[in-house]
């Protein structure tokens, strides 16, 4: 082995040594220290993939030729008959290696992931892992039952005692005359070789080991107490560059094969191996394509690193972008510098199809050209991993840096790739892995992220059947033809709560907006009238924006698109996009409304239900208007882990220069803003809490059937539709002049929402709520502090004066305002707050 050896560090400080077949095990092998008080070294192998980005031909090399003298240990006839089990999360990949060397054979890797529906045949412990509960989880409930030999496969065979276990645990169960234990070094002292031994006599079965290297790991009497205080002491790089706002992150659809699981955790036949061979060209082909020719013209943006702020769940975080930061989807990439270095990370217990995904690349990019191709391109590859081992950035030592990043089941880590010049990483993940702080955490240490997304492999047995779409009459006054709600029908829970209730337990941090429901407002007579003069002036303006949106949607997104409304605001403007289309194209277009959650994403269950039913690729999401962006921030972040989604979304109205679709950007009032539900289909706004909507459910809404007499969604949507005819050459010229124009999102609206938090002393730009139809949220459903009006804005304002005086609170006209309106949550409110003339601020 060239260089210094990556182990010498610590063994040089903790007196270990490596005895036997030194020269190979050293090629094989470093060492690193554990944060593990169960152990304190960490034998780093240089051909697994899993600590150190190497070469993908080396690390599939390696388990191929594992896998292969595994079969000349037990014979071409026993061979056939084999099944191989790996172990999680280290082993996977390595034991997949080793099914395709021999045979390919029918392969199971164990997991740490309980999955819902699947009843574990066997499992077992780890005593000397830090995460030690190990399942088995084959969807064939007969995976182990034939009496072939069993392959158990692991990084490094040391003691013997998982083996042990793991046999002891399913030889009760499915007993059988013969197992072989395959490692990539086998360094059991002489004593724990007798142990295996004496257990396989004890159970009347044959155990043979196969491994690349052999030898011992001598280990001083306190290597304990030593490495406890060594990792104590070392010096630990970080790797804690400042997240960067200009790398770009792409998402890449390989388009997985439907019929091959991502992975063995229920098993992986010889029939799914045949099946991901064939399409592993075409997906490799969509790699080069997308992160390695001419990104700026190949790659599909799905957002830059800047974190997405929610509207009202958490603050901008300080190294927020400013408010210039173009959109999710927006600006050129910076070009690739010469060559062009590539890591393909897999994510803990999805190694295998990140492995062999990197592999094909590789061989691609190679070509006749050998071990550098495309852009003097070369490939690593490496995964993520639970192991918190310590970094040194030293020559002698096997972990040098240490990328440390949150998921929802707590912290994981990324080695090696900190600081090792890599220009893109691409990130392979399924869909139920949480990837949003790996993805912003890598851009610090890259030019170019991107993600690709398999789908999570359920088993039939496990599979929770869909609900179908909720339609009116029974669920909302809707005709059922206009919009399917994704929804489930809340109608029978009392989730009203008064609005000063509410306000105080969403400002104190007690409860999420989206676990109850303001009182519906009724409106006075006043105010009814003042909604019906608005309608009469606007309706015009209203269908000349409709058919702008939905005929930029046709012309840009899709000619058949699925248009899917955010619930509530955007449903009325997708039904009337609905009608619009059939209007003018005789187009019958699917229209559908879901929940999308400030701070906690759309529903996950209406994507998965949406992506069974429709092509992803013509979703288009709909949205009434916007204020500063927060929703449109959100439904980006959201959708990174549902491949084949556009994430852009289209609006009515855009003052917020928010989003590139739209049908004006003019801050005006449009009437179904005016009212809550009884313009809105009579359906609440969404509701999210933990015990009333399941893993599986879809967000809850209610129907309020009780308010019929007083419902105007149907004659909204009329009143808008019949001044349709006669806007086909009005419509035809916006839409052409939007084509010439640069619709680049500029953001002005968050940047005057940050100005105004500041001016008025808020600090927090979630109690600021930009625009007519959030400054009417503001006085229906919150507790305002003041309204800020532009000046000369006219009769769009009727209706905000009217609430306003309704609940005393003070509008103020301004200058210089983006908006024709802006409402202001007092930041510091309590119960029995009062309004600028004293009044008790009540609900109305």
């Amino acid at each position: 082995m060239n260089g210094v050896w990556s182990g010498q560090w610590v063994a040089d400080r903790l007196g270990i040594e490596l005895r036997g077949d030194t020269a190979r095990l050293r090629d094989l092998l470093g060492l690193a220290l554990r944060r593990n008080p169960k152990r304190a070294h960490l034998l780093v192998s240089h051909v697994l993939g899993k600590h150190v980005p190497v070469s993908p031909a080396r690390v599939y090399g390696a388990g191929l030729d594992l896998g292969r003298r595994v079969r000349a240990v037990l014979g071409e006839a026993d061979a056939a008959r084999a099944v191989v089990l790996g172990y999680a999360e280290t082993a996977t990949g390595l034991g997949h290696c080793v099914a395709d060397g021999l045979g390919p054979a029918p392969y199971l890797h164990s997991t740490r992931r309980a999955v819902r529906g699947i009843e574990p045949v066997g499992g077992f412990e780890e005593e000397h892992s830090h995460a030690t509960s190990h399942l088995l989880l084959p969807e064939d409930d007969g995976f182990f039952a034939g009496d072939g030999p069993l392959v158990l496969v692991d990084d490094e065979f040391s003691t013997g005692r998982t083996v042990r276990n793991t046999i002891a645990a399913l030889h009760t169960r499915f007993p059988r005359g013969r197992y072989v234990v395959a490692a990539l070094v086998d360094v059991r002292s002489a004593q724990d070789r007798a142990a295996l031994d004496a257990f396989a006599a004890e159970l009347g079965a044959r155990v043979d080991v196969v491994a690349l290297a052999t030898g011992t790991v001598h280990l001083p009497h306190d290597v304990l107490e030593r490495g406890a205080a060594l990792v104590r002491e070392a010096p630990s790089p970080s790797a804690g560059a400042a997240l960067r706002h200009d790398c770009p992150q792409t998402r890449v659809d390989l388009q997985w094969p439907s019929s091959v699981p991502d992975g063995a955790r229920h098993g992986f036949t010889p029939a799914h191996h045949a099946a991901l061979e064939a399409a592993l060209p075409e997906m490799a082909a969509q790699l080069v394509r997308r992160v390695v020719g001419s990104r700026s013209a190949g790659a599909e943006r799905v957002g830059t690193t800047r974190p997405v702020d929610g509207d009202g769940a958490q603050p901008p975080r300080r190294d927020a972008a400013p408010a210039h930061e173009p959109a999710p989807g927006d600006g050129a990439q910076p070009p690739l510098r010469e060559p062009h270095r590539i890591l393909i990370l897999g994510t803990e217990e999805l190694m295998y199809a990140p492995l062999r995904l990197a592999h094909e690349l590789e061989r691609q990019l190679a070509g006749e050209k050998g071990a550098k191709g495309a852009n003097g391109a070369t490939v690593a590859y490496s995964t993520t991993t639970r192991s918190p081992v310590h970094p040194v950035d030293d020559p002698g030592y096997a972990i040098r840096s240490r990328i440390t990043f949150r998921t929802r089941e707590g912290e994981r880590y990324v080695h090696n790739v900190a600081g090792a010049g890599f220009d893109t990483v691409v990130v392979v993940a399924d869909d139920v892995t949480d990837t949003t702080d790996l993805l912003a955490q890598l851009a610090a240490h890259a030019q170019h992220v991107a993600l690709a997304v398999i789908p999570s492999y359920i088993p039939p047995k496990a599979r929770i059947p869909m609900p179908e779409p909720l339609r009116g009459p029974a669920f909302s006054s809707y005709a059922p033809e206009e919009v399917g709600w994704l929804l489930q029908d809340l109608s029978s829970v009392e989730l009203e709560a008064p609005t000063e209730e509410r306000e105080e337990a969403i400002q104190s941090g007690g409860a999420h907006y989206a676990e109850s429901l303001p009182v519906e407002y009724q409106p006075s007579a006043r105010y009814q009238e003042l909604y019906h003069a608005a309608l009469e002036a606007s309706a015009q303006r209203l269908a000349l924006a409709v058919g702008t949106v939905t005929e930029t949607v046709l012309a840009e997104r899709s000619p058949r698109p699925v248009l899917v409304s955010l619930a509530r605001a955007g449903t009325p403007v997708g039904v009337l996009m609905r009608r619009w289309a059939r209007h003018a194209h005789d187009l019958d277009v699917p229209h559908y409304a879901v929940s999308i959650v400030r701070g906690r994403g759309i529903d996950p269950n209406a994507l998965r239900w949406l992506a069974a039913h429709h092509d992803p690729a013509d979703v288009v999401f709909v949205d009434g208007w916007t204020g500063k962006g927060a929703i449109t921030r959100e439904l980006a972040d959201a959708l990174r882990d549902f491949p084949g989604f556009d994430p852009r979304l289209a609006v009515l109205a855009d003052p917020g220069h928010c989003v590139e679709t739209y049908g004006t950007r003019d801050d005006f009032l449009i009437p179904s803003a005016c009212l809550n539900s009884t313009v809105s289909g009579l359906i609440s706004r969404t509701v999210l809490r933990a015990d009333l909507v399941g893993p599986h459910d879809f967000h809850g809404a209610k129907f309020y059937r009780e308010l019929a007499d007083a419902d105007v969604s149907r004659s909204f949507l009329d009143a808008v539709a019949a001044r349709f005819p006669g806007l086909e050459e009005d419509v035809a010229l916006a839409v052409k002049e939007l084509a010439a124009a640069d619709r680049t999102p500029t953001w002005v609206g968050w940047e005057a929402v940050g100005r105004i938090s500041e001016e008025f002393g808020i600090h927090d730009v979630n109690l600021v709520k930009p625009g007519v139809g959030e400054t009417t949220r503001v006085l229906l459903r919150r507790v305002p502090w003041k309204i800020l009006a532009k000046r000369g804005a006219g009769a769009d304002l009727d209706h905000v004066q009217l609430l306003a005086a309704q609940r005393g609170v003070p509008v103020e006209e301004v200058d210089g305002l983006p908006y024709s309106c802006v409402g202001l949550i007092h930041p510091r409110y309590t119960r029995g707050a009062t309004g600028a003339d004293g009044r008790s601020v009540t609900a109305p």
